[in-house]
């Protein structure tokens, strides 16, 4: 089982010796330039080597372990866990009979087992521990990193109603957009359905945010109140309300006008279903003219 890959290993030294080299000139310079003015230029030279030395080799051996202090990194938060319950289970199983530690035991594994939501919190929280895990396995599998093989940071995670949301920065090489195109590998990895991936800065590019849908909230059937408020020996009626939805014109009564001059009122005429005019009446009032007045 490879814990550091080869890649990985090659960098780290290939720093560790560029780190010892620049240490221990800069420090060694600058301890003889500060030595010089108490004794002779070659005594503070051989004093500036002597500080610049070792400070180099410490950097040497920091930049050479890093990748497993990186690891142990990786996995404190379940370390420490491990230890805290070792430690308790040791301290319990020393200073109590055995039946007092069984149910001990049995009491903080079984109510959070059976009380519904401290199971889901519990489960809901080991998912945000799982997921920084396999983020990491997708930068290192197939998302491109840079040529040094240093992986982004995974920041930290907390459970969502849909998932878990977790804070990554990215080292250079990477940005946004490269991982648009890998989503769906992202979610085939941390078992989700949906990965979203959003800026959690503005100011900075390299802070990111991932959104690890797993189920569909919205989809959920919910109480309503309103139920509590309907009687249910409320009569019902027969007929379901008639809801106008048109206007007939002939249905509509002719409005009346009212001339200033008469006072009376005056009828408009009525109008026919399409709203035309009916057609005019073969006697008029107008009195037909005498013949006899034009013979």
């Amino acid at each position: 089982m490879t814990v550091i890959e080869a890649k990985v290993h090659r960098s780290s030294a290939r720093n560790a010796k560029m780190a010892f080299i620049l240490t221990a000139v800069i420090v060694g310079l600058l301890s003889a330039v500060v030595a010089a003015s108490y004794w002779h230029p070659i005594v503070s030279l051989f004093v500036g080597a002597l500080i610049g030395v070792p400070t180099g080799a410490a950097v040497w051996l920091l930049v050479r372990v890093w990748p497993v202090i990186r690891l142990l990194w990786w996995w404190s938060l379940e370390t420490a866990l491990a230890v805290l319950l070792l430690t308790a289970w040791v301290q319990l199983a020393d200073h109590t009979p055995t039946l007092v530690t069984l149910l001990v035991v049995a009491l903080v594994v079984g109510v959070p087992a059976a009380i519904r939501p401290v199971r889901r919190q519990v489960k809901a929280w080991a998912w945000c521990l799982i997921v920084r895990h396999r983020l990491r396995v997708c930068f290192a599998q197939f998302i491109i990193a840079n040529q040094s093989g240093s992986l982004p940071l995974i920041l930290w995670a907390r459970p969502t109603p849909v998932g878990e949301r977790v804070w990554v920065y990215l080292r250079p090489g990477l940005s946004a957009k490269d991982l648009d195109g890998r989503l769906d590998k992202i979610a085939v990895t941390c078992h989700a359905s949906t990965v979203l991936i959003e800026r959690a800065s503005e100011n900075n590019a390299a802070y990111l945010r991932f959104d690890i849908k797993r189920r569909e909230v919205l989809t959920a059937h919910v109480g309503s109140p309103l139920v509590d408020v309907i009687d249910p020996a409320a009569p019902v009626s027969a007929s379901p309300l008639t809801v106008p939805t048109a206007l007939d014109l002939p249905d509509v009564d002719a409005p009346t006008i009212t001339l200033p001059t008469q006072g009376k009122p005056v009828k408009k005429p009525a109008t026919t279903a399409n709203g035309s005019k009916p057609a005019a009446s073969s006697s008029s009032s107008v009195p037909d003219d005498d013949t006899s007045d034009w013979i």
